[in-house]
């Protein structure tokens, strides 16, 4: 058996059993949620009281913002909208920091770095400190390297994320994996999302190999606590949106010179001690990925269809974004949000979120509708693209209606789907209680066999379709929340699947939520000096 499908077969919960985790929580140990690296140039970020003055549209449309230039502030605002602290929650006893990107259990495995050629003085390698909302220089650029960088990409800057697996692995153990990957999805779409209120894009460079990213980030020169090393993923770069072409590549005569770079900064420990779990390391080795040559992605070439309009501006959806712990039950979602909702999850050419291209499109919608207004209650199936349709269509349970909704979406079957939404995403509520709830459908075999490294890039697309679904909920006042514990192969028997041709890798629900009022909210930066905030 491939040994990537092996991994996903081995960490799938059952009705009888979950996959292999600690089964508590060891307080004691609970990694700490922010990374530090001790000995570097702090560089402050300034907090701006004004944020763009973007609708809910640029979103989606970047063109309806206006192009900023690269400088000091507005890489500022675009680190706080995408990477940033939302708000601070507390309950006597315990706070926490809710950030713009979610991420499973609030455990947030995802770091992220910039590479500045020369802006407003800001130049070099730096790790982003949501805590401090500061950078952390790990090196100084050469001015060949600007140089080349410059004349090679034109005008912009880099975005890399990272995975530290252990912060996940702490409380879900084997399953951890797919948590960290997914988590990438959510930060890949949050940067994308605050791009967009800046008149920037963001594209995946999808021939680089992780080997050149952790060059580039100077992992090779780094002291990792043993079991809490970082995991390079991805780069991305943020241009202007009036560029039309930018390469999808990082020549390696660029990477070369990283190399030779004096990286300082010692990362701070997470935990006093671990648990090793050797299947997450084995596989972070084995689903490396080489240096390819550059794949051009198409998208589906159509505009976003907006069945509703927010009263929402684009940042004041993106800073209240939370999780729902609980759905009231009662409550209708009407059908043009419905739709709308589902629309934006579409991978289009030439809008946010799916323009980075992290490949090409592989997950389609299985949906449970509860409360929609004008649909019957029942089993759905949306469509975000075309080529899998006939497939699918032929492979699911020929007792299914078809009965076609929109172009995208049918109806499969009438009836109530509540407990059975609740069983299948691990007995929980918020699955039953929401308007509707739905799992991620991959196609998945093929792709992990032919290229095992894009297991991370499905669940990558599964996560930036929940960063989409995130806010659109939020621009309408309801509220999603993703669900990672699933029972795979109930869902597969749901939908008369046989084996791994299509996979479920991620499911998500959204609702009207009932605030918890024992949770009080502060401000994200309260603890900041004043002199820091900015007109």
């Amino acid at each position: 058996m491939n040994k990537i499908i092996y991994y996903h077969e081995r960490t799938k919960h059952h009705l009888d059993r979950l996959a292999k985790s600690p089964g508590y929580l060891d307080w004691e140990n609970q990694p700490e949620p922010f990374r530090f690296y001790e000995g570097t140039e702090k560089i402050e970020l300034p907090l701006l009281k004004e944020d763009p003055n973007c609708i809910y549209k640029s979103l989606y449309k970047t063109e309806l913002c206006e192009i900023k230039k690269f400088s000091v502030d507005n890489i500022s605002k675009f680190l706080e909208l995408s990477l940033g602290i939302s708000a601070w929650k507390s309950i006597p006893g315990s706070q926490w920091a809710v950030r713009m990107n979610p991420s499973s259990g609030n455990l947030h495995p995802t770091e992220g770095y910039l590479i500045i050629p020369d802006y407003d003085n800001l130049n070099g390698v730096f790790h982003y400190n949501p805590l401090l909302h500061a950078l952390e220089k790990r090196a100084d650029l050469t001015k060949e390297i600007a140089s080349k960088i410059e004349n090679y990409f034109g005008e912009g800057f880099f975005v890399a994320l990272s995975s530290i697996l252990w912060r996940e692995a702490w409380k879900y153990g084997e399953r951890a994996y797919r948590y960290c990957q997914l988590d990438i999805g959510h930060a890949i779409a949050a940067i994308r999302f605050a791009a967009s209120l800046f008149g920037w894009k963001v594209l995946y460079l999808n021939a680089v190999s992780d080997e050149e990213i952790e060059t580039i980030l100077g992992f090779n020169k780094t002291q990792f606590v043993e079991n809490e090393d970082e995991f390079a993923e991805c780069l991305l770069f943020v241009y202007p949106a009036n560029v039309s072409t930018v390469p999808l590549d990082f020549p390696e005569s660029i990477v070369s010179l990283f190399a030779n770079l004096d990286f300082k900064g010692k990362p701070n420990r997470l935990s006093k001690e671990h648990v090793r779990w050797d299947i997450i390391y084995e596989i972070a080795q084995i689903i490396k990925k080489p240096r390819t040559y550059p794949e051009k992605i198409k998208l589906i070439d159509e505009e976003p269809v907006f069945y509703a309009v927010s009263k929402y501006s684009a940042p004041e959806i993106i800073r209240k974004r939370r999780s729902a712990m609980a759905y009231d039950r009662k409550s209708y979602m009407p059908k043009d949000i419905f739709l709308n909702i589902l629309d934006k999850t579409v991978p289009r050419e030439k809008f946010s979120p799916f323009d980075v291209k992290v490949m090409p499109p592989a997950i389609n919608l299985l949906l449970f509708v509860h409360r929609v207004e004008g649909l019957e209650k029942g089993l759905y199936f949306f469509f975000r693209y075309d080529k899998d349709r006939e497939k699918l269509m032929r492979l699911l349970r020929k007792e299914f209606l078809w009965e076609k909704i929109s172009d995208r979406l049918f109806l499969l079957y009438k009836g109530d789907f509540e407990f059975t939404a609740k069983v299948v995403s691990c007995k929980q509520d918020i699955a039953s209680d929401s308007c509707f709830s739905l799992g991620m459908i991959a196609n998945f075999k093929e792709i992990v066999e032919r290229e095992p490294f894009k297991y991370r890039n499905i669940h990558w697309e599964a996560g930036i379709i929940g960063q989409s679904l995130y806010l659109d909920a939020e621009a309408f006042n309801f509220r999603g929340t993703g669900i990672g514990c699933f029972f795979d192969d109930v869902v597969h028997e749901i939908l008369g699947l046989k084996d791994n041709t299509f996979h479920t890798v991620y499911h998500f629900t959204v609702g009207r939520h009932i605030d918890d009022p024992r949770i009080r909210s502060l401000p994200p930066y309260y603890y900041l000096e004043e002199s820091r905030i900015k007109k």
